[in-house]
């Protein structure tokens, strides 16, 4: 197990610390090697990124299967859940021997993970070597599943990291970030923290008001950040500030590193003309299933096939198809054939040549900026809220309702061991979210609204949409 899975469950009393030893302690860890900290397969998984873009045809496609047979023959020996379903599907993971055999086996969707988390975790991998994680993701409907100690955690940042060098991204950068850190829950409270085991500027993503962006920009021009590692739509309400103050973006970037949030070609040329520097796109989840992101020169997302392994399906009407992805390298719960509910929209010749060879989307959709407005004029984006704790375990679908500033409504379809007693917590942790300007009131519904594609929304807003973008529309 690396050091930062066997700190991650002291983060919050170390955050609740007075910053001067926040600062003492945090500066003394990063001066720690990377592989204490990350653990032993960082180095791995780095030299896998980074290499994979290298392999021939032959050798990735070696690696991918393996892989799979890998995954596959793991779950089905020690997953009771794979076992009983590769059974009635007739499915025999011994039998892979190319990834077209995969065809065969059979799909799981996020309504598997809400009814058979129990069964779908490793018998061979004990608790103390899972982390247990939570992601509404894009549909609003809570899911709990499983990483695995000193595996999924390194991957992940050898594998960001990887994508972030082809915009400029080096190590010990520094990075400014705007991505769901929570600050203060006051409206009036505190925009930045410092995060000393990283040397990262941490900016609020909940007091983002007109009148309180000149201080981000003070707090920026002062820490003087390599990059700018940002939501979309926290990127577009600075640079929609500055444009209508007249002002003029000064600090040298190297990029702004965009994910999370669904970031339109047009929007990436406006924040490319405020912030005078590249704007990166990449496209991932909670889950870990796969990740893509754009190239060194290329707009296209390239699936990493080192990753996992990544299907489409069927083209719908307007050309879309739903990611299907099978994870690699975490057995404390592998994900197999899983149904993202995420659409992209896949690249073909007339988009260019590759500029790597793997499989590679134009777009991704699903992944909509939406904005919760408080009564002070802040916008709380629906991705920022985004829980990661069993805060809404045992809930079928979350699902907020507006209609005037600073008032919502909370709905929730109740699962059979929910009780209601738990509202109580719930409240306190929505209200942690959204600040003091807010009040909420709860609902339990039998169902919530949907989008024409059938895919839970976490907002349903009926305030005037220019409130959606803090003034900057959302175009296609």
């Amino acid at each position: 197990m690396s050091l930062e899975d066997w700190l991650y469950p002291l983060l919050a009393v170390y955050q609740r610390m007075p910053r001067r030893v926040q600062y003492a302690l945090g500066g003394a860890y990063a001066h720690l090697p990377q592989r204490w900290r990350l653990g032993a397969r960082y180095s791995e998984f780095s030299q896998i990124a980074a290499e994979g873009e290298r392999w021939s045809d032959d050798a990735r496609h070696a690696y991918q299967v393996a892989q799979l047979r890998a995954v596959l023959i793991h779950a089905s020996a020690h997953s009771p859940f794979y076992r009983a379903r590769f059974a009635e599907a007739d499915f025999n993971p011994e039998a892979v021997r190319d990834l077209a055999d995969l065809s065969a086996c059979p799909h799981i969707t996020k309504q598997d993970l809400l009814d058979h988390l129990p069964e779908m975790v490793s018998t061979r991998c004990p608790p103390s070597e899972r982390l247990y994680m939570t992601t509404g993701g894009s549909t609003g409907i809570p899911i709990g599943f499983y990483l695995q100690k000193g595996v999924s955690r390194a991957k992940e940042q050898a594998f960001l990291e990887t994508m972030w060098r082809r915009a400029g991204y080096f190590d010990g950068a520094r990075l400014a970030v705007i991505r769901g850190f929570v600050t203060s829950s006051e409206a009036g409270g505190r925009i930045a923290s410092y995060d000393a085991t990283r040397d990262w500027l941490m900016l609020s993503s909940y007091h983002l008001t007109q009148e309180r962006l000149p201080e981000y920009l003070d707090a920026l021009e002062r820490f003087r950040p390599d990059l700018l590692h940002a939501y979309p739509s926290a990127a577009l309400q600075l640079a929609g500030y500055l444009e209508s103050a007249g002002r003029t973006w000064t600090l040298p970037l190297r990029a702004v590193l965009c994910g999370s949030e669904r970031l339109t070609i047009p929007q990436k040329r406006l924040l490319e003309r405020v912030f005078h520097c590249r704007v990166y796109r990449w496209y991932g989840h909670a889950e870990r299933v796969v990740m893509a992101g754009e190239g060194t020169t290329s707009e296209l997302l390239y699936f990493f096939p080192q990753y996992g392994h990544v299907e489409f399906g069927p083209p719908d009407d307007q050309g879309l198809r739903e990611v299907i992805g099978t994870s690699f390298h975490n057995f404390a719960m592998p994900l197999i054939r899983y149904r993202t509910g995420d659409f992209v929209r896949l690249a073909d010749e007339t988009h260019g040549p590759r500029e790597l060879p793997f499989p590679a989307a134009v777009d991704v959709v699903g992944r909509e900026q939406e904005f919760l407005v408080t009564a002070t004029g802040r916008t709380v984006s629906m991705t920022a809220f985004n829980m990661h704790d069993e805060t809404f375990d045992d809930l079928y679908a979350v699902q907020f309702f507006q209609e005037e500033p600073g008032v919502a409504e909370l709905r929730y379809v109740p699962g059979p061991r929910f009780n209601g007693s738990r509202l109580a917590t719930i409240d306190r942790r929505v209200r942690q979210k959204l600040g003091d300007d807010f009040r909420v009131s709860y609902r339990a519904v039998t169902e919530v609204e949907k989008t024409a594609r059938g895919k839970h929304k976490w907002l349903v807003s009926r305030l005037q949409e220019s409130t959606s973008s803090a003034g900057l529309p959302i175009t296609d």
